[in-house]
């Protein structure tokens, strides 16, 4: 099997993890602590790799479609998280879990969904990228107003934490690339694959974990982060939209809106000063809810373009 195919079959491999977690969670539950936080550096550091001026020069030529889903990323999944939260009446851990994951930034499997949707890819490249650098400021400070209704927040510590496993390896991909690059030539082909690797181990950690809670639990879970998502891909469609976006464009905001960066959440969530493990549960659930509904409507998407 290609690297390509095994990367653009990495919604498969969520599911499979995840299935996996639930009957041996041994075989996952090993991945924890440091190994979460050094997996999702890898995932940041190949989105590092990634990055290329000319993207950047060719979007900043029409700013319009990136700056309208960077703000509706941060606008539309943050109240949404919310919304859902309080309309299932989520138990408290949970309930934080969740707007945890809405204040995040969009996540890297989503210029894979892109890629598979015929959108335009340079462009979720960029808003992925925009959005993981302003979410330094913003996922800390949006997760500090919207959950403290629940619990004691510290913001600067999130924010502490945001620095270390998101800016700090994206900047080491870009300094990489521009210092070394044919280094850098020989290592981005693999960083895909094992981002998706990394995604497989949080998400099946994650969820071997809190097997129990789970089995008991999972679908009030579940039917919490397919609203969040669903919502997300359906509002991201309908600002593209609204504002005049091609159709390209739409596509690849809905994407980048509707899917986030669940890795970041769960790290967050198990370093970031909330007391009930039960935080990071969301997170991982999220991951597997929003390949799926993902890649469906990127299928659907690519066969209506034929």
């Amino acid at each position: 099997m290609s690297l390509e195919r095994f990367t653009t079959l990495f919604p498969l491999w969520t599911l499979l993890g995840s299935a996996l977690a639930l009957v041996h969670p041994a075989l996952f539950t090993w991945f924890n602590g440091l190994w979460i936080t050094l997996g999702l550096g890898l995932i940041m550091l190949g989105m590092g790799l990634g990055l290329a001026p000319d993207d950047f020069l060719r979007i900043g030529q029409r700013p319009r479609p990136a700056l309208v889903g960077v703000v509706a990323q941060f606008a539309v999944m943050p109240a949404l998280a919310a919304a859902v939260a309080a309309l299932l009446r989520l138990p408290v851990p949970l309930a934080v879990g969740l707007i945890l994951v809405g204040c995040c930034p969009g996540g890297t499997a989503s210029n894979v969904v892109a890629l598979i949707a015929r959108a335009d890819v340079a462009l979720s490249v960029v808003m992925t990228s925009l959005s993981t650098l302003a979410a330094v400021v913003f996922t800390p400070r949006l997760t500090e107003v919207l959950a403290s209704q629940y619990v004691p927040v510290d913001g600067w510590l999130l924010l502490w934490r945001v620095l270390q496993v998101v800016l700090l390896p994206v900047g080491c991909g870009v300094l990489l690339k521009q210092g070394l690059p044919s280094l850098a030539r020989r290592v981005e082909p693999v960083m895909p694959p094992i981002a998706v690797l990394a995604i497989v181990m949080i998400v099946a950690s994650v969820v071997g974990s809190q097997r129990q809670l789970l089995l008991d639990q999972g679908l009030l879970l579940l039917l919490a982060c397919v609203l969040l998502h669903a919502g997300g891909f359906a509002l991201g469609f309908l600002l593209a939209r609204l504002t005049g976006e091609p159709g390209a464009a739409q596509r690849t905001i809905s994407i980048e809106v509707g899917m986030q960066n669940s890795g970041l959440a769960v790290v967050l969530a198990r370093s970031g000063g909330f007391a009930s493990p039960l935080t990071a549960l969301p997170g991982a659930i999220s991951a597997v809810v929003h390949c799926m509904l993902g890649s469906a409507l990127a299928a659907w998407w690519r066969r209506r373009s034929n």
